[in-house]
């Protein structure tokens, strides 16, 4: 491989045309540049330079080398300012959440993109666990989640609160423990983790969601509480789910005697470098959720 300061100083001479000129632009000495050209050439094994006195002209390896070298010492200069561009709002920033998150995060971010139009937003919905999986593999810049990471590679910061909320269709005033077994559950990749959150602190009866009869799954949360809203189950979701349905009219909200708040955290893998855009995506949804 051409060594990039030795090629410099070989196309710099040739521009320049003079030894001397091209020690003071480079801010070396007059030997120095003599040899680094000369080390070029033994890199090369051909040729270069042809001496004459003070002056030279080149050989037909040293025109095909200034040629050619020109463009890879200016690709070279563009991609390390590349590397070092760290503008915040330009790049891709990766994010994953619940979905219940996602509902009311991700138009904000969007609104974000518009604004910003070389920044890019990768937004994932997924359940908890692929979440921590994707930040300690570190396939996401930014992860949020509703249950605490014991991962020693993730660092998590608490951001928001949200109440869980037991949902049936707008048919059903009232909640008893004999209602619940008797509606059965509609189920969604976090409803094992609220149900157990929210019915163990106001049903003495409740052990583990399968008490409840099985009556279906979705993992498209603005379609969790459709077959809710039809009178085949209940649910259990943060109240910012809810209110993202589209069918208000069609579904009750029944506010349990003890009320259990969800924390919403959000998370990074603590041996990735951050960048100014996930800091600025960072803030930003920081301000937004709180």
């Amino acid at each position: 491989m051409i060594n990039l300061v030795w090629l410099k100083t070989f196309c710099t001479l040739v521009d320049v045309g003079h030894f001397t000129k091209t020690a003071d632009q480079l801010f070396m000495t007059q030997s120095g540049v003599s040899q680094q050209v000369k080390k070029l050439e033994q890199q090369l094994n051909t040729l270069l330079l042809m001496r004459e006195g003070k002056s030279f002209s080149l050989t037909d390896a040293g025109i095909k080398l200034h040629q050619q070298g020109q463009s890879l010492l200016q690709s070279s200069a563009e991609l390390e300012k590349a590397i070092q561009q760290d503008d915040p709002y330009i790049g891709t920033v990766k994010i994953a959440s619940p979905g219940s998150i996602g509902l009311k995060l991700y138009p904000y971010m969007l609104d974000i993109q518009q604004q910003h139009r070389q920044l890019a937003i990768d937004y994932k919905f997924a359940p908890n666990k692929n979440i921590e999986q994707d930040l300690t593999e570190r396939k996401i810049d930014i992860g949020l989640v509703t249950e605490l990471s014991k991962a020693a590679t993730i660092i998590s910061q608490k951001v928001a609160v949200e109440p869980l909320v037991l949902v049936t269709a707008n048919t059903v005033s009232t909640i008893t423990w004999q209602t619940l077994t008797t509606l059965g559950f509609i189920d969604h990749p976090d409803g094992e983790h609220h149900a157990q959150a929210l019915l163990s602190k106001n049903y003495a009866q409740f052990e583990h969601i399968s008490q409840f009869e099985h009556q279906g799954f979705s993992n498209q949360i603005n379609l969790i509480l459709e077959p809710v809203s039809r009178g085949l189950g209940f649910t259990v979701l943060p109240l910012y789910a809810v209110k993202a349905f589209s069918k208000p009219e069609k579904i009750r909200v029944h506010l349990l005697a003890h009320s259990v708040n969800e924390t919403l955290y959000l998370c990074q893998n603590r041996h990735s470098l951050e960048n100014n855009r996930s800091k600025y995506i960072k803030s930003a949804i920081i301000d937004f959720i709180a």
